[in-house]
């Protein structure tokens, strides 16, 4: 998965009354970030479940290994993987093999409620750290509300204020193609409008993009970014207290 600054930009009309939802850098510090992001799709949660558990729908082929949503699958239960299939090269010269790519592991799933994932996603994965995808869905008169909440923690070589409005950026643009699927009503806040400074993008030779430490920085200190106030996950998703409440 490739950290990116592809353009978010969604054609999506609000509901009458309802205020656009917000990602954000949560919080962040030296050794662990929090990003989240929030929709509303004009969806049951049952669709919005259903949607969620085939990320080979929505989920964006720029941010897989093998440059393809549809080798992605996921089994929601405990223990079940988000994984990749990463196909055989074609070459008449030689034996290839297929091979595979564990993105997250299941470690909570409740039909038409949340999904918990542990896993340290793209650039995340060569660095030893944990990272929780907490995705809690709830029916409200809009329709149904999507929050999305990556929490990632450990040692990293990545600066924190690099990384995490690179990561935050890819969840949004993640978040923002599962409403698209399901009906938008309420859209994530792009990155770049949220807070949120935009990482530039370098492709190499090989297509991939790496990240520019100094450019995000300088961006940041341009937009006089507030550090963000720190904040509890159950303060996100006070909704599952009560199984079922909307």
């Amino acid at each position: 998965m490739r950290i990116s600054t592809l353009s978010l930009a969604v054609a999506a009309a609000l509901a009458a009354g309802a205020a656009p939802a917000l990602a954000e850098v949560a919080e962040a510090q030296d050794d662990h970030f929090i990003t989240r992001n929030e929709a509303v799709v004009d969806a049951t949660p049952k669709e919005a479940w259903l949607a969620l558990i085939s990320p080979a729908r929505w989920w964006s082929g720029e941010h897989t290994w093998s440059a393809d949503a549809a080798n992605l699958t996921l089994m929601p239960q405990a223990g079940g993987c988000f994984c990749e299939k990463i196909p055989e090269v074609a070459d008449a010269k030689r034996i290839t093999l297929e091979g595979s790519v564990e993105h997250m592991r299941v470690i909570q799933a409740y039909p038409e409620v949340a999904l918990r994932m542990s896993g340290a996603l793209g650039p995340l994965q060569s660095e030893p750290v944990i990272g929780i995808l907490t995705i809690a869905i709830s029916e409200i008169d809009e329709g149904t509300r999507i929050v999305w909440e990556y929490n990632v923690g450990g040692p990293m070589r990545y600066p924190t204020e690099v990384i995490a409005p690179a990561v935050d950026g890819v969840m949004t643009l993640q978040l923002t193609r599962l409403a698209e699927l399901l009906g938008t009503v309420v859209a994530p806040v792009q990155a770049g409008e949220g807070g949120v400074a935009p990482v530039p993008e370098e492709p190499a030779e090989d297509g991939s993009v790496s990240i520019d430490p100094e450019a995000v920085i300088e961006d940041a200190e341009e937009e006089n970014l507030e550090e963000p106030e720190p904040s509890a996950v159950d303060e996100a998703f006070g909704d599952l207290e009560e199984p079922g409440a909307s």
